[in-house]
């Protein structure tokens, strides 16, 4: 029950474009998937996303004030080349974007909890990676990656008491880890279970705080003020995640597939010089470890075209929800298509993404504690993606 790629990797393809586009863990975008190194002979693909997200909030301190649209437009777009080579070897080079952000909350920072606060991230990755198929059922795969972030945050509102009007620069650092995973597989069914491990990467930005007024550290802390621009070195790390990817054939032209990803994102902490020591070592994301999960079908309906859908989640963590991420969990389902068309595949869809309610929080100045800001309840997001694949 061997399938055409038709039904198989273009079917996988389009719904890895649409996992990767929307409601994904905390800053994922791409997954960081690596299946490219799967493909049938020599392939070149490139992929392109947008992703609309919907997410409009009501301030607590103020019943009247709300925040329309904060999560903003983006845009999302990765390349691949996979080679065979020689004795069972073959490589692949990956370029995506795995990590992003882009919020902006409206309102007047002299009156709402969150008016004017922003945060960007921006971020691309080069993976090399090789895999080396011991026979027909068993192979192992590896690889380096070149990771390159910069991010821009501003933390606005009275919601922050005296970091109102705090902002950070991190600049562009290039930092490398690794990933190393195997597969099984059973070519007559079209049957693979593939593990990935992804390490962290460390990341050391040059940075440029700016508060105004002066920020002051705390009596407890030994008190004393910081400049109004302070520039420094923040060391961030990305966090380690785990990739599952399944797929099996259950009848002629039919494929089913999951994907399971868990990433480590308690680790990640951005806590610059100035902020760190005002706050008692405080990070500007809060984060929780977490995992998502989709399944699906494909379907080859001809030589040519044939369809997939799939439904997938993402786990809501704690209550402990950064204004920098106002959501806590996620569904969504999509589906998409593949045209086959000689050497060259299309391929494509949409998913609908619903966002899980969420209360974001800042930490009380006075009292330490966590306190909800404002509420975020009923958002989604629309994401809409293409991709094209060359055979030679």
């Amino acid at each position: 029950m061997k399938l055409h790629h038709g039904a198989t990797s273009a079917l996988a393809l389009a719904t890895a474009l649409m996992a990767s586009q929307a409601g994904a863990i905390g800053l994922d975008r791409s997954n960081q998937d690596i299946t490219a190194i799967f493909e049938e002979g020599n392939v070149v693909e490139l992929s392109f996303g947008k992703v609309f997200p919907k997410i409009s909030g009501r301030d607590r301190g103020s019943p009247i004030e709300t925040y329309e649209n904060v999560g903003e437009d983006f845009t999302n777009a990765s390349a691949s080349v996979k080679m065979d080579f020689s004795n069972g070897f073959s490589g692949a080079l990956i370029i995506d974007q795995p990590f992003g952000a882009d919020i902006a909350y409206g309102g007047n920072p002299e009156t709402t909890g969150f008016g004017g606060t922003t945060a960007q991230l921006h971020s691309s990755a080069v993976t090399a990676l090789g895999r080396y198929r011991f026979n027909d059922n068993f192979s192992v795969h590896a690889g380096v990656r070149r990771q390159t972030l910069e991010a821009d945050i501003m933390l606005s509102g009275q919601a922050y008491g005296p970091l109102n009007g705090y902002s950070v620069a991190l600049e562009e650092s290039s930092a490398n880890g690794y990933l190393i995973g195997a597969a099984y597989e059973v070519p007559e069914i079209a049957l693979r279970a593939a593990l990935t491990y992804n390490s962290a990467i460390e990341h050391d930005f040059e940075t440029v705080e700016t508060t105004t007024p002066p920020l002051q550290a705390p009596p407890e802390l030994g008190g004393g003020g910081f400049p109004a621009q302070l520039a420094s070195t923040t060391s961030v790390e990305t966090p380690e995640s785990w990739n599952l990817d399944l797929q099996s054939g259950v009848a002629p032209d039919t494929l089913v597939f999951a994907n399971i990803r868990y990433a480590a994102y308690e680790d990640t902490r951005v806590s610059p010089q100035a902020f760190k020591a005002a706050t008692g070592g405080a990070s500007l994301t809060n984060i929780d470890d977490n995992y998502q999960m989709q399944v699906g079908v494909g379907r080859r309906l001809s030589e040519m075209f044939a369809v997939q859908a799939a439904v997938g989640f993402e786990a809501e963590g704690d209550e402990r929800i950064s204004p920098l991420d106002p959501t806590n969990g996620k569904r969504w389902v999509s589906i998409g298509g593949a045209y086959n068309l000689d050497a060259v595949t299309i391929s494509g869809g949409i998913r609908y993404t619903m966002l899980g309610d969420a209360s974001p929080q800042v930490r009380n100045p006075t009292s330490g504690q966590l306190v909800p800001v404002a509420d975020f309840n009923d958002n989604s997001a629309v994401a809409i993606g293409m991709s094209v694949a060359y055979r030679f």
